[in-house]
């Protein structure tokens, strides 16, 4: 039987855990696309109701920019939960 130290097992089990420092950079990166990405499309709305303002509204920023970031933001959430750990030399 092996006799282990609090501290071997105590990162024995923080490697079995699915996420290292690499998948969660790629998991902030992909929130802070998203996060980006819905901020472009917040504004917009007229100040008065009887007014419209077509190009604020229908704006290359908030039609094509912002749902680009968002895609890229969960592609790159996905990648981070998909991505594999390497496995550590023992």
């Amino acid at each position: 039987m092996k006799n282990s130290t609090p501290q071997e097992e105590q990162k024995d089990a923080i490697s079995h855990f699915g996420f290292n420092q690499s998948n969660y950079r790629w998991l902030y990166i992909g929130l802070a696309l998203n996060v980006l990405g819905f901020i472009l499309m917040i504004g917009g709305g007229a100040e008065k109701l009887d007014e419209f303002d077509g190009s604020a509204l229908f704006s290359h920023m908030r039609i094509t920019v912002a749902p680009i970031l968002i895609v890229a933001g969960y592609i790159c959430i996905l990648f981070a939960i998909m991505k594999p750990n390497k496995k550590s030399k023992d």
